[in-house]
């Protein structure tokens, strides 16, 4: 499975922004996708996931929205009210796992490469 993030870049300060991933290869072995961020100096942490069938998400705030295009092979996610403290890279994961939280970095089988944002006023 390789999985392909885009969208970022550099957003202003209150608006929103969403974020793809889009997944090739062996996607029949995806049941969950996650999102993740790396501030600058800081870890990696959980945002929000979904379950690629149930289409069922968990997030990490409310100011997530997870969602998917299973005809596009594509997870999306939006943060909303963007402030400084969202600039980072963001990655999309995927995982054979299809229940509970999934929200630790060890519960995904498949990586992307990340794509910056960048926070603005």
């Amino acid at each position: 499975v390789q999985l392909q993030a885009s969208g970022g870049g550099l957003v202003q300060a209150g608006g929103s922004l969403r974020l793809s991933c889009t997944a090739s290869g062996r996607t029949g072995d995806i049941n969950s996708v996650g999102w993740f961020r790396q501030a600058p100096g800081k870890d990696r942490t959980f945002v929000g996931r979904i379950l690629w069938g149930s289409g069922t998400t968990y997030y990490a705030g409310d100011r997530f929205t997870v969602s998917r295009d299973s005809a596009k092979n594509t997870a999306y996610l939006q943060v909303h009210s963007l402030t400084f403290e969202d600039t980072a890279v963001y990655y999309c994961a995927a995982g054979p796992t299809r229940f509970g939280a999934i929200k630790e970095p060890y519960e995904y089988k498949y990586w992307g490469r990340g794509t910056l944002v960048t926070v603005s006023s």
